[in-house]
């Protein structure tokens, strides 16, 4: 049983995608980073807060990254151990280059995590790393090849309008918070000297 189920999961991730499927899983992977981060500081401060420097419930670095396991690790995905790995050492990587470029450009620290075992500069720490690799995992293995059924059962030119308007949405947010960044009550920031 278990070997099928195995078998069933390596046999997801053979699937092929479209540009069409990344731009949506974009999307998707975004807007679960922003549930599972709300979620978060919902059970631990008890508090509803609006993340991210956005203010649609979306989180671009989880839709980065989810996008960016798929493309550049397809040729592994026989090799869940080696994938879980890649997964957590790229996904560290654009946390840690997004941290430091949020920082730049706004003048704040959206994330600390100098509190946390194995950190690099408060921008990154072990314990994010494994959830990355984990994350990595159930998208290549459920999540993208279990979203794409769907996808497929929606006639093309209503999910061609569907995701235009998406996109137009996001971009008109990215470019308002460009200058006027998400600064919700709860958000964890603080200014740095970015001089």
């Amino acid at each position: 049983m278990v070997k099928l189920e195995k078998e069933k999961r390596l046999q997801n991730s053979n699937v092929k995608y479209t540009i069409l499927n990344y731009i949506l899983f974009f999307f998707a992977f975004s807007f679960i980073g922003w549930i599972w981060e709300v979620g978060l500081c919902l059970v631990q401060s008890g508090e509803l807060v609006k993340k991210g420097t956005l203010f649609g419930p979306w989180l671009p670095i989880y839709g980065a990254g989810g996008v960016l396991v798929l493309i550049l690790f397809r040729r592994f995905y026989k090799k869940p151990v080696l994938t879980f790995f890649l997964s957590m050492i790229v996904c560290s990587i654009l946390e840690y280059f997004t941290s430091y470029f949020l920082e730049k450009a706004t003048g704040l620290r959206w994330w600390d995590y100098s509190g946390f075992l194995l950190n690099l500069d408060g921008r990154i720490c072990l314990e994010g790393s494994i959830i990355f690799g984990i994350g990595g995992c159930l998208v290549i293995y459920y999540a993208a090849p279990f979203l794409k059924k769907y996808f497929d059962k929606i006639k093309r030119l209503p999910l061609i309008i569907f995701t235009i308007i998406l996109s137009l949405l996001f971009i008109a947010d990215e470019v308002y918070s460009r200058f006027h960044p998400n600064v919700s009550a709860g958000i964890n920031i603080t200014e740095k000297n970015t001089g």
